[in-house]
């Protein structure tokens, strides 16, 4: 399989910015979720998302009712997965993902272009994106992130993993190439806008909206071994 990191995986979560060892919390169960128990857990689903992202005092609601709204659309996507953390009883993050259209959205307007290789696996429905990873702050720095990404892309087919985050989030930054992906460089067409943005949040489409400079997203993948 060709090398993808040669030439060349929320909204700026907690689960990506803060995963350093060293917090004791208590033991954290890990599970994976059906597409229906997805859809009947949603309302959980978009209550961690509120309180991982800590929205502006009184935009609480519209976050909701958007990350409701992208969600339901995202469930329905080819290969959706998706795994849940508990600890002590209580939800403690939140990790999903899909395998990319063919039709290669996700990567319109990225600045240095598409390597054939990207493409050529895009259309071959052979890329998983990474949609969103949420970890609430009383499971942050410890490791909690690290292991729901592990889960998640255990069941994929996928040769390749994407996700976009904001290039501001220096933390997450470090996290990933901790975790061997590599940065294929920035977004800034309007059509980024409509494509899940780890750690930047929803806006007006429903699904992570550009930030960082110029509007942008930093887009980052990490090749899959067999």
């Amino acid at each position: 399989m060709v090398d993808i990191r040669v030439r060349l995986v929320q909204r700026v979560s907690g689960g990506l910015a803060y995963m350093r060892a060293g917090v004791h919390v208590s033991e954290v169960f890990i599970r994976r979720l059906s597409r229906w128990q997805a859809e009947q857990q949603r309302e959980d689903v978009a209550d961690v998302y509120v309180e991982a992202y800590h929205r502006v005092h009184g935009e609480e609601f519209h976050d909701r009712q958007e990350f409701l709204r992208a969600f339901a659309e995202d469930v329905q996507r080819t290969g959706f997965d998706m795994v849940v953390a508990s600890g002590g009883g209580k939800p403690a993050a939140h990790a999903y993902g899909f395998l990319l259209d063919r039709d290669g959205e996700w990567w319109r307007g990225l600045d240095d272009g598409v390597p054939w290789d990207v493409e050529e696996l895009t259309v071959s429905g052979q890329v998983f994106g990474l949609a969103e990873l949420m970890v609430l702050p009383a499971f942050r720095r410890s490791g909690v992130a690290t292991r729901m990404v592990e889960q998640l892309l255990l069941r994929t087919d996928a040769a390749l993993v994407t996700m976009r985050i904001d290039p501001a989030n220096e933390a997450a930054v470090g996290a990933l190439r901790s975790w061997g992906w590599t940065r294929l460089g920035v977004a800034r067409s309007a059509a980024s806008e409509a494509v899940p943005s780890v750690g930047v949040g929803v806006g007006a489409s429903g699904t992570g909206a550009g930030a960082g400079v110029g509007g942008g997203t930093d887009v980052w993948c990490r090749a899959l071994t067999p």
